[in-house]
C-alpha cells in the first residue's frame, strides 16, 4: 500500500497550511473608533495592538481615517491590526459601541444612531441640559470613563491619565518661570547657593503625588494642602518623604500661595464639581510672574481666576500672574495617554463581550455600571438630574425592566 510521502512524490501533492480560523462569537462587538473633532485633541482611546487582541477575540474594530495620528498611531498600524478604515464620521458612527476621547460635540450628535452606547469623558461643567436631552432623545447608553470604578473601588481611567498629569505639570510650570517665556527668570528645584523654588500643590490625589515626586526630584521646595487629613497621610506615605502637608485653611493657605512661585490645583471632588479653594484675593497677592496651572478646570477649577485655555493659546495673565489651564493636559503626550487609555478599555471590552454585550455588563458588573449616566432615554446619574432639574431613573431598575 502506497503511503501519503511517496504518493506527493510521485502526484507532485505536498500539505499546505490551513488558515486560521478567525474566533466568531454572539457576543461580538462592533467598536468605532472617530477620529475626535475637539480642538486639539490628538488622543484615541485604543491603539493597534489592543484592536489586533480583540480582533482575535471576534470582536469588529471600525477606525476614522487618520482618528490615531495625533497620537502617532497610523491607518496601515489599525488596517494590518484587522481594523476597517471608513473615510467619513457616519460610516464610523454606524458602530454599535462609540470609544472616544472628549463628549459627543454638536457636530456629531448627527451621526448618532437609536440605541447607541457611547463611551467618553464627561466634563459635567462644561456641559448643559441641551447634551443630556440629545442623548435621551436617542436612547443612548452614555458611559462616562470618569465615572468608571475598578473591583476595588478605584478609577482606573482617572488614576492613569493623572499620572500623566502630575508628571507633565511640573514640566509645564518649568517652561513658563523661563525668561524665554516672559517668566520669573528661575530653575524648577533649587542648585548649591539658591533657595529652591517654592511650589504650592492644592489637593492630594494622585495628580498631586505625581508632581510632588517630581518637584522634590527637581530640588524644589512643595507645600501640599487638602480638605482631608487621610488624604495627607496616604500622600505622605506614597512618596515616602516628610513633606510639609495641612489642611486647607484660608490664613495659612493663603500665606504660601502669597510666597509662592508655582501654585496647582489638583482638587478633584467626588460629585464632580470642584469647589473654588483659591480666591481672588489671594490670587492678586501672588508676585509678579509667578505660575498657577489648574488641572482641576475640566470640573470647573479650584481657583476662583482660572478660566478653560487650549494648547493653541495656554496661559492668560491676570494680577500679572500666569495662568495655564488646559483641560486635556495629557494630550500633550498623546502617545503615552493614548496607550494608557488602551490599556485600560482593552481588558474592559474583552469582558464585555464575555459577559454577553453592554446591557448584561451594566447587570452584572457594578463598577462598570458606575460609569452610566443615561440609558434606556432617561438619566440615571441623580447627580446630573438635580444639576439640570431633569428626571431620573435607577439603573439596576432600568436594566431589570429589560431583562
Amino acid at each position: 500500500m502506497m503511503g501519503f510521502g511517496e504518493l506527493a512524490k510521485k502526484t507532485a501533492l505536498y500539505p499546505q497550511e490551513a488558515l486560521a480560523p478567525v474566533k466568531t462569537s454572539q457576543r461580538s462587538l462592533l467598536i468605532g473608533l472617530p477620529k475626535e473633532v475637539s480642538l486639539q485633541e490628538n488622543r484615541i482611546a485604543l491603539t493597534p495592538e489592543a484592536v489586533a487582541i480583540l480582533v482575535r477575540n471576534g470582536h469588529q474594530v471600525v477606525v476614522e481615517k487618520g482618528a490615531g495620528e495625533g497620537a502617532q498611531f497610523f491607518d496601515n498600524e489599525y488596517s494590518e491590526a484587522g481594523a476597517q478604515i471608513v473615510y467619513s464620521p457616519n460610516e464610523v458612527f454606524k458602530s454599535d459601541l462609540i470609544l472616544k476621547i472628549e463628549p459627543i460635540v454638536e457636530q456629531e450628535f448627527v451621526h448618532l444612531k437609536n440605541g447607541q452606547t457611547v463611551i467618553s469623558a464627561l466634563n459635567l461643567p462644561t456641559r448643559d441640559r441641551s447634551y443630556f436631552e440629545h442623548l435621551n432623545e436617542k436612547q443612548i447608553t452614555a458611559v462616562s470613563y470618569e465615572y468608571i470604578e475598578d473591583p476595588a473601588g478605584g478609577q482606573p481611567i482617572i488614576r492613569s491619565l493623572s499620572e500623566i498629569a502630575g508628571s507633565t505639570v511640573m514640566l509645564i510650570a518649568a517652561e513658563y518661570l523661563s525668561s524665554a517665556n516672559q517668566g520669573k527668570g528661575i530653575i524648577l528645584g533649587g542648585i548649591t547657593g539658591v533657595p529652591p523654588t517654592k511650589v504650592v500643590i492644592i489637593g492630594a490625589g494622585t495628580v498631586a503625588e505625581y508632581a510632588a515626586r517630581t518637584a522634590l526630584g527637581l530640588g524644589a521646595e512643595i507645600k501640599i494642602f487638602d480638605q482631608h487629613i487621610y488624604r495627607l497621610q496616604r500622600l505622605k506615605y506614597a512618596i515616602g518623604q516628610n513633606i510639609y502637608t495641612s489642611i486647607i485653611e484660608s490664613d495659612t493657605l493663603a500665606e504660601a500661595i502669597q510666597r509662592a512661585d508655582v501654585v496647582i490645583g489638583a482638587l478633584r471632588p467626588s460629585d464632580g464639581f470642584s469647589p473654588s479653594i483659591v480666591t481672588e484675593e489671594m490670587v492678586a497677592r501672588m508676585r509678579p510672574n509667578s505660575v498657577i496651572i489648574d488641572v482641576s478646570i475640566d470640573q470647573g477649577g479650584c481657583i476662583e481666576t482660572s478660566r478653560i485655555t487650549t494648547h493653541k493659546e495656554p496661559t492668560y495673565r491676570l494680577y500679572d500672574v500666569i495662568h495655564y489651564c488646559v483641560p486635556n493636559i495629557a494630550s500633550r503626550v498623546a502617545h503615552t495617554a493614548s496607550t494608557a487609555l488602551s490599556n485600560v478599555f482593552l481588558p474592559m471590552l474583552l469582558r464585555t463581550g464575555t459577559a454577553g454585550g453592554i446591557e448584561e455588563m451594566m447587570y452584572a458588573n457594578r463598577w462598570f455600571s458606575k460609569g452610566v449616566y443615561a440609558h434606556g432615554g432617561t438619566l440615571t446619574n441623580p447627580v446630573i438630574a438635580k444639576k439640570f432639574s431633569m428626571r431620573h431613573k435607577d439603573l439596576s431598575l432600568l436594566l431589570a425592566a429589560r431583562m
